[in-house]
């Protein structure tokens, strides 16, 4: 995603007119305007650019390090010169070299594929001869549950869901008790949610095949999927997308 259109959307989220965020800012509505078209050219330079973002950014709530952070990467001039140098130098492209195809590289590759088939086939027939007393679980962070009773209740977390994990209907509950973020919520392909979830806000979702999300800011916030309350998805100020089936 841009950064023009994540100002643009985080504005709208906020339901902030551009005339009311230029005047509570004091930046022209023309170099908004431009801004939120992805246009820094007119903003004075990398400095005045990143000043505009800090004060945009309180507006609309959303942190102004995640705006910094797009500029840098999209926008900024010392960037841009490094990227122009490596593709002037060659650095940016992948050298190809000319190969012969011996009759080996084949006969190599068969034997492998032999080799994975046999391990797969003996591994199969040990998982079905060996019985099994308590299912497995499909993540490989999920935390150990200890058989001694405790005195003292705990709140059950799991990891976050493979997207290999079978079909079925999903609930996501997100909550936003420790700060703000930036959602983008796709329900069975469709696009129900996006904008800014703040702090002390939930939204809960129902699909019948799988939800996707995208978070600006997963340190902030909780996500209960399926009734259960998973670990955190990411650090404060980090990016996450993920897919819950």
């Amino acid at each position: 995603m841009t950064l023009g259109r994540t100002i643009r959307d985080a504005r709208e989220a906020a339901r902030m007119s551009i005339a009311a965020l230029s005047e509570a800012t004091s930046i022209r509505i023309g170099l908004l305007t431009e801004m939120e078209a992805n246009n820094f050219k007119h903003c004075g330079g990398d400095t005045y650019a990143r000043g505009h973002l800090r004060n945009i950014a309180v507006l609309i709530g959303l942190e102004p390090q995640i705006l910094i952070d797009l500029y840098n990467d999209q926008h900024a001039a010392e960037s841009q010169r490094i990227q122009d140098s490596l593709i002037d130098n060659n650095v940016m492209q992948v050298p190809r070299e000319k190969k012969s195809l011996s009759w080996k590289v084949p006969a190599v590759a068969s034997i492998l594929i032999l080799g994975v088939i046999g391990v797969v086939q003996i591994v199969i027939s040990n998982q079905e001869s060996t019985p099994t007393t308590t299912p497995t679980i499909s993540a490989s962070a999920s935390p150990l549950v200890s058989s001694t009773p405790s005195a003292t209740p705990t709140t059950s977390v799991v990891a976050a869901p493979s997207t290999a994990a079978m079909h079925g209907p999903v609930s996501l509950v997100v909550s936003a008790p420790r700060g703000n973020s930036y959602i983008d919520i796709i329900v069975d392909g469709k696009d129900v949610e996006k904008g800014s979830i703040f702090q002390g806000e939930t939204k809960s979702y129902k699909g019948s095949t799988a939800i996707s999300v995208y978070f600006s800011n997963p340190a902030g916030l909780d996500v209960t999927y399926n009734g259960k309350l998973l670990a955190p998805l990411g650090g404060q100020n980090e990016e996450v997308r993920r897919t819950f089936r």
